[in-house]
């Protein structure tokens, strides 16, 4: 019997359904990658601290977790195809009023919105992947995150040049919008059945890459812990990044808002290398090295006192990121086959509660100490995470066996 998460010789195959999740992450990660790095620049346009501003990841949290007690509820109701429509059309209305709002109140409600939908959208696609493609679940959810964060990849660009024409950094939030009624429309025209599952309907177990033995305890607070770790880092980071890069090295607002776009690069790249790699090596072997490089990026951006330098850390660091939160998520899932769904309204949940406290943390350290020494927090939080990710791939090596393949010709060859 080969031994669990052993190597895949199979590749992932990619058809239209597979397609249409990806869109809800083209969606998220335009979102991001534009807003955030947009943050300090809000700041200074309404007047407000930094720690106020940070409260727009509070904002992000509140959506995200009121989503993670709907979304299972939703996706039963209305299907998987109908709630991704349904996100779809929050995050229209969201991203337009948080384009158009005139003050705090009006951004954190707006923000509030758009983040219920998108969270909704992408729980319910990443959900949706896993039941698609069962084994080889690690490679689909790394790179649906890869496409979402390539077109992010656009976001602090388009931020940059928005803010350098004096348009500011709002009409490059606003694409956001155009990119969520796409896919609304790519995925209505999947026909319901299997992962894309109908009203009322429970959902199909997934072939995952292990499941627990009777009786064993498989670590999925290791995984939970992994995934706090990453997306912590990953949104301050992104809020934060712009500011520390204008403290260290005294760039302008658009040069400092585009070299986030290195942190995106590296996330990008990543994510398309280690979606194959998953499937020869233990994803939580790739995991826990993931936090490790995302020190290493730390520690040259941190140093950084000009802006090229600092975008050498980001995209340093983006190479660790990129694999942190689709490999946490792929993980954490394939401790409850049969129950995607509801796992990951539990990752949406401490998702977002990271999304709350890790920004507005951030920012109010930077109000006390400056930027810089506030992002000595973001290595300690990367060795946490490394150390859930090992000890998460031991117990799961030492409780796990392969799990019966559920449907003819889907191999669970764990």
């Amino acid at each position: 019997m080969p031994p669990p998460l052993a190597p895949e010789r199979t590749g992932l195959h990619r058809d239209r359904m597979t397609l249409a999740f990806y869109g809800p992450f083209v969606v998220w990660g335009w979102l991001l990658y534009s807003f955030n790095p947009s943050v300090p620049l809000l700041a200074d346009e309404l007047g407000i601290s930094a720690a106020q501003a940070g409260l727009h990841g509070t904002a992000m949290a509140v959506g995200a977790i009121v989503a993670s007690f709907v979304t299972p509820m939703l996706v039963r109701a209305q299907g998987r195809r109908g709630a991704i429509v349904v996100a779809s059309v929050a995050v229209v209305v969201g991203a337009a009023a948080i384009v158009a709002a005139p003050s705090l109140p009006w951004s954190l409600a707006a923000m509030a919105v758009l983040s219920w939908g998108g969270n909704v959208s992408i729980s319910s696609a990443q959900a949706g992947l896993a039941v698609r493609h069962g084994s080889k679940a690690s490679a689909a959810l790394t790179e649906g995150n890869g496409v979402g964060s390539s077109v992010g990849l656009l976001g602090p660009l388009a931020v940059g040049a928005c803010v350098a024409l004096g348009w500011g950094w709002r009409p490059a939030v606003a694409v956001t919008a155009l990119l969520a009624l796409a896919t609304a429309v790519a995925v209505w025209r999947i026909p319901v059945g299997g992962a894309m599952t109908p009203p009322h309907a429970v959902t199909p177990p997934a072939p995952a890459r292990g499941a627990a033995r009777a009786g064993s305890r498989v670590p999925a607070w290791c995984f939970v812990a992994t995934l706090v770790a990453a997306v912590s880092m990953e949104f301050a980071t992104t809020y934060w990044a712009t500011g520390l890069v204008i403290e260290q090295t005294g760039a302008g607002p658009g040069i400092a808002a585009a070299t986030t776009a290195g942190l995106v690069a590296g996330m990008s790249a990543i994510r398309f290398v280690v979606g194959p790699l998953s499937l020869r090596v233990a994803p939580a072997t790739l995991l826990a090295a993931a936090f490790v490089v995302a020190i290493g990026g730390w520690a040259i951006l941190w140093s950084a006192t000009t802006p090229w330098v600092a975008m050498v850390g980001l995209v340093v660091a983006g190479l660790g990121y990129g694999a942190q939160y689709p490999l946490s998520i792929a993980l954490l899932l394939a401790t409850a086959p049969g129950r995607a769904d509801a796992m990951q309204a539990r990752a949406t949940l401490v998702g977002g509660l990271a999304i709350g406290v890790a920004p507005f943390a951030l920012g109010a350290l930077s109000d006390a100490a400056g930027t810089h020494q506030a992002f000595l927090v973001v290595p300690v939080v990367a060795i946490v995470g490394a150390v859930a990710a090992f000890l998460g791939g031991r117990s799961l090596r030492l409780r796990l066996e392969p799990a019966v393949p559920l449907e003819p010709g889907v191999a669970a060859d764990r």
